[in-house]
């Protein structure tokens, strides 16, 4: 018989960040155990999970009964091992039969290519659901992401929170069966506050309507879905927009089971504080959802999101107000006393505070992005002066309190102290866009003061980190050199910025002088590892890998020409010339790699051949103009232009010995082919194109 299986566990209040994640695995964990024991097909059956704060449940529709008998297969010993000399089973054929449970004529004998042996097929009775579930559910639950265990009560038993009840339903029929302790039932628990008593669950069908009668909204996703609507409607209401944080969201969804939402406001004096400090304090400490208006401005109104809906929420809302008027009172506090003490005073503090134990102080990383940044803004035609001040003071708000109490304001905070001290906006602006982008899509900096400062925080961290030694391996980055690698390329590309990679490596491995002990080859492996980077970008922006590989395998420098390069790949590549050269200089490429050429100098009186003269042509034509078109950075015009020279390099091909026996001629004809080999990998090494 195939019915829909549910199983509940009841629970103290989970961890709200991991429910969902719990409540999938929970969910996939028992269907693929009963998947394996043959109680459930893929195609017939469909799961629904289901997680509160204080439930995880799942429903399985089509689960067996039972198992249908089955026969096994099992491989016995080869055939000349199983038999002896006068054809008898031999012990070891005599061990496999005892233990298979068959005689000699059940045998079958079958051959995998290379050996025939012996075969047993047993016959194996199906067993009852109730054999496996309780087993099932145990081993699905140790399989659980839960890092931190807990006991309760007198038992041995283990889990994130303590489990309180057992559902294990198939249909209408109590699975019998004990996990951590508890036997299972067909009773649950509604909601904490607005239901009491027990909750009988007839049928597993049935779980999610006997829930809502209990206030629970078991589904996450209905649930959510709910708050967002609800959320919206408050928002429009009110002619706002809420802030729209799909992390709280979720996180909030995670709290509650009967969600209601309802508006909380606070006195106007607090929207004179940075409303970013307002709006993390309500998000990050109450869970509510700042309110803002349609220019982005934040209002003196919040959303909360409750567990109880009730016709009169005047005590939850009031509840709510109460306690967050502390919370906006703290950050009124620091940011008043933070104003107290400028910027430029606190630089003296970063000297206690230890970067890296072999990179030095943060004082010392200061200076050093000081220096970068200076150097990075000369390269750009910026005013020097100014983005040294803006890299001196870009890390002081690190001292504040606001910043302390909230480190996502870093570089925000120090915006508002700079425009506070009298800083100008350029400085202003730099201090909070250099942490830009800190995560991807994030904004890029704006500006060539606050692209030098960004770019020498992140070389810094980069060249310094990876020269120690720290380099990232499989998912372990923890500091985040593949981010702070990302954020370079993109700043280069995006911006765009005509700044050759090489050399800010360079002028990053400089200013730590002789103070650390970098590795000797920093640079050139930095190099490797961002153009490592820079292919899962590129990927990313659906270039194919050979495109990819024939820009990037000449390891290039300026960062900011890798797309129209590839851009003029693109185009070349469906051109009806393309695959003849890109063959041809494959062709070019073999030769010129066996070959020793000590003669590069091409000379027109060693011509045999009239194809080799008309190559020669050919090329003294089109090189000034390829020249030209490298030199104005017209990439697809370089390589439409080499594409003329398809009919002269085939017939040089068909007719043309390349290996002559006579020395001078064939240093002469290599000589040739490098010119062209040169020309046509100007912008890329075309020879890595496929297909």
């Amino acid at each position: 018989m195939r019915q829909t299986l549910l199983i509940e566990l009841l629970t103290e209040e989970l961890p709200p960040k991991a429910l969902k994640h719990l409540s999938e695995v929970f969910t996939k964990e028992i269907f693929y155990r009963l998947l394996g024991q043959k109680l459930v097909t893929v195609e017939d059956s469909d799961c629904t999970s289901f997680a509160t704060p204080r439930r995880l449940a799942l429903t399985i529709t089509n689960v067996r009964s039972e198992q249908s008998d089955r026969v096994i297969e099992r491989k016995g010993p080869a055939v000349t091992a199983g038999l002896n000399s006068e054809g008898r089973p031999s012990q070891a054929l005599e061990g496999f039969m005892r233990s298979a449970g068959v005689t000699f004529e059940q045998l079958l004998r079958n051959h995998d290519g290379k050996v025939e042996y012996f075969v047993a097929h047993i016959e194996k009775k199906g067993q009852p659901l109730n054999g496996f579930l309780a087993d099932i559910v145990t081993q699905a639950l140790k399989s659980l992401p839960a890092p931190k265990l807990m006991r309760w009560g007198n038992s041995d038993h283990q889990f994130v929170r303590p489990v309180h009840n057992l559902i294990m339903l198939h249909g209408y029929d109590v699975v019998p069966g004990e996990v951590l302790g508890l036997q299972s039932s067909r009773f649950t628990q509604g909601h904490r506050f607005l239901h009491s008593g027990s909750v009988e669950i007839e049928s597993a069908d049935n779980y999610r309507k006997a829930m809502l009668n209990a206030n629970v909204v078991a589904n996450y996703y209905i649930r959510k879905e709910t708050i967002q609507r609800q959320l919206e409607s408050c928002a429009v209401k009110l002619n706002a927009t809420y802030n729209p944080s799909n992390d709280l969201l979720e996180e909030v969804t995670s709290l509650v089971e009967w969600p209601a939402v309802y508006v909380g406001e606070f006195e106007k004096e607090y929207l004179e504080i940075p409303q970013e400090c307002l709006i993390l304090t309500m998000q990050q400490n109450q869970k509510y959802f700042p309110l803002l208006d349609g220019n982005g401005k934040l209002l003196n109104k919040f959303l909360i999101v409750s567990n109880m809906q009730v016709d009169n929420p005047s005590q939850i809302i009031c509840g709510n107000q109460r306690v967050v008027r502390p919370r906006l009172a703290d950050a009124r506090f620091f940011f008043n006393q933070d104003r107290k003490q400028t910027l430029e005073s606190r630089i003296a503090k970063m000297g206690n505070m230890i970067y890296h134990n072999q990179l030095g102080t943060q004082l010392q990383r200061i200076e050093r992005i000081t220096t970068l940044s200076g150097a990075i803004a000369h390269l750009l035609h910026a005013d020097k002066s100014v983005a040294e001040l803006a890299a001196r003071l870009a890390k002081a708000d690190l001292t504040t309190d606001m910043v302390g109490e909230f480190p996502e304001l870093q570089g925000i905070m120090g915006r508002y102290y700079a425009l506070h001290d009298g800083e100008n906006e350029v400085v202003a602006d730099a201090i909070e866009a250099h942490y830009h982008p800190r995560f991807s899509g994030d904004t890029l900096p704006q500006g060539a003061v606050a692209c030098a400062v960004a770019l020498a925080d992140k070389l810094d961290t980069l060249v310094g980190i990876y020269g120690i030694g720290l380099v990232p391996t499989g998912d372990k980055d923890p500091f985040g050199l593949r981010r702070h690698t990302l954020g370079i390329l993109r700043i280069l590309i995006e911006t765009p910025l005509a700044l050759p990679l090489d050399t800010l490596l360079q002028l990053s491995r400089d200013c730590y002088n002789n103070t650390v002990k970098l590795s000797g080859n920093v640079v050139d492996a930095v190099h490797g590892f961002m153009l490592d980077r820079l292919n899962g970008y590129l990927r990313e922006r659906n270039f194919s890998p050979d495109e990819i590989e024939a820009v990037l395998c000449q390891n290039p420098t300026r960062i900011d020409l890798v797309i129209p390069r590839l851009e003029a790949v693109c185009c070349f590549r469906n051109l009806p010339e393309a695959a003849a050269l890109t063959a041809a200089n494959k062709r070019i490429q073999n030769i010129l790699k066996k070959t020793i050429q000590a003669d590069s100098v091409i000379h027109a009186d060693r011509f045999q051949e009239d194809a080799e003269r008309r190559l020669y042509e050919v090329l003294q034509q089109i090189e000034p103009q390829v020249k030209a078109g490298m030199k104005r950075q017209d990439y697809t015009a370089t390589l439409t232009l080499l594409a003329s020279a398809r009919i002269a390099v085939d017939e040089f091909f068909d007719r043309v010995m390349v290996m002559a026996e006579d020395p001078a001629i064939r240093a002469n004809r290599l000589a040739l082919l490098k010119q062209l080999g040169t020309l046509m990998n100007q912008v890329a090494d075309i020879s890595r194109l496929t297909g």
